[in-house]
């Protein structure tokens, strides 16, 4: 799962590809990018069948969330939380099936369990369970405890802080996300006075949350106690490679960690902005996000102004996403195998964007002429120009390719 890898063949990284040396990480978003209807574009798509497992793990029709639930059904807690968290995951999937590889990964809230998911730190199956039951607490906790949630727009960080300091009630910062937009969350009396008051300190505009809790704040403490139980009964890998966590922004790549630092997430507020900052003072050249809408490209253009924003939400935009990261790869590789390209050797280029399947018997070492049929991308013939010999097959079985991306390589006897 979530690998483009096969038997024998070892996953394409494209980012090592590029001659740029993009270094890639993979954001999820959380609660709140949910939309109806967001998971008919995906129903064909081989990476759909993760939809199955998910509803097999936690027992609800999840196909039923992602295709039929409309807004007002998507908003509870319970639903947004798991539909938002399998569609990342298929979207995931489909991404990886390309060949891109990430070097670093975060999540917004609830992305956090799609970050850990997407680096092998916790297997679907549990992942699935857990975000159930995540959302499940966190609607219960709504319940008992009527709280509310609206953006900041316009006003430092530490003004917002001050708006809610000097509020008399319940109310907090709780997500701090890109410069000029902070939420704060709480009752919602207080919340309404926090905003007048963050007004009046110059923000532009208070906006409400369509959410029924005060997440990231002390209200959540009977779903932190709850979600503690659950993590206690899963297996926490070390990730693959490092996750930013929400609450404090460092890059952890410790198994034993990350069972408190989940826990202490739902009431601590998500620093998301310092999160893009970590991630691009350890490298990262170009931001994925991955999953249902785009909000977090948002925060990240606005807190990196200048910087490579991509996202993926539905198939149609993974061919957009190839072709950018292959904008600043060299026309042909200079080196495959180790071994250089000389004047007798020349590669077979894909006619199109596509899944690329190999030809029937095609093998290293295999004698070809010129017109062979090497394999088919999207449905097309992939013929060599050339006559030679097999020296290496470059796509992998399954894997989707950009047009002109070398899928052989031969080494003729002449040259021509």
């Amino acid at each position: 799962m979530f690998t483009a890898s096969l038997p024998g063949h070892a996953p394409v990284s494209l980012h090592r590809r590029s001659r740029g040396g993009r270094v890639l990480a993979f954001t999820f978003p959380g609660q709140g990018s949910q939309q109806p209807g967001m998971g008919e574009p995906w129903t064909s798509h081989e990476s759909w069948e993760l939809v199955e497992e998910s509803s097999d793990a936690c027992g609800r029709d999840v196909a039923a969330l992602l295709c039929e639930a409309d807004a007002d059904e998507l908003r509870h807690t319970r639903n947004s939380q798991l539909s938002t968290f399998v569609l990342s995951m298929v979207v995931l999937d489909a991404v990886e099936r390309t060949g891109a590889t990430l070097s670093f990964a975060a999540g917004h809230s609830l992305g956090e369990y799609s970050a850990l998911t997407a680096t092998g730190a916790l297997a679907y199956d549990d992942a699935v369970r857990l975000v159930a039951e995540r959302g499940e607490a966190m609607q219960v906790a709504a319940d008992e405890q009527e709280g509310t949630m609206a953006a900041v727009l316009g006003l430092d960080d530490n003004l917002v802080a001050e708006a809610c300091e000097a509020t008399p009630g319940d109310v907090w910062v709780a997500n701090y996300n890109a410069p000029g937009q902070v939420v704060i969350a709480g009752s919602p009396d207080a919340v309404a006075v926090a905003g007048d008051e963050a007004k009046s300190s110059g923000a532009k505009r208070l906006m409400q949350l369509p959410v029924g809790g005060a997440f990231h704040t002390p209200f959540m403490q009977p779903a932190r106690d709850r979600l503690r139980k659950a993590l206690a009964e899963v297996e926490i890998r070390a990730p693959s490679v490092p996750v930013v966590a929400n609450v404090d922004a460092r890059p952890r790549s410790d198994a034993d960690e990350w069972r408190t630092v989940l826990a202490q997430q739902l009431t601590s507020p998500v620093l998301w902005r310092a999160s893009l900052h970590a991630l691009a003072d350890l490298g990262v050249t170009t931001f994925v996000e991955l999953g249902p809408g785009k909000v977090l490209t948002g925060m990240t253009k606005r807190t990196h102004k200048g910087a490579s924003v991509l996202s993926v939400s539905a198939p149609a935009e993974i061919d957009a996403f190839m072709e950018e990261l292959a904008n600043d790869a060299p026309s042909a590789p200079t080196v495959m195998g180790g071994e250089n390209l000389y004047v007798t050797e020349r590669l077979i280029v894909s006619p199109c964007a596509g899944i690329f399947t190999l030809g029937a018997g095609v093998r290293d070492g295999q004698q070809i002429r010129v017109g062979d049929v090497i394999g088919h991308v999207a449905g097309e013939e992939v013929r060599s120009a050339f006559a030679g010999t097999v020296m290496g097959i470059m796509a992998v079985e399954g894997e989707r390719v950009t047009a002109r991306q070398p899928v052989a390589w031969l080494r003729t006897a002449d040259g021509t």
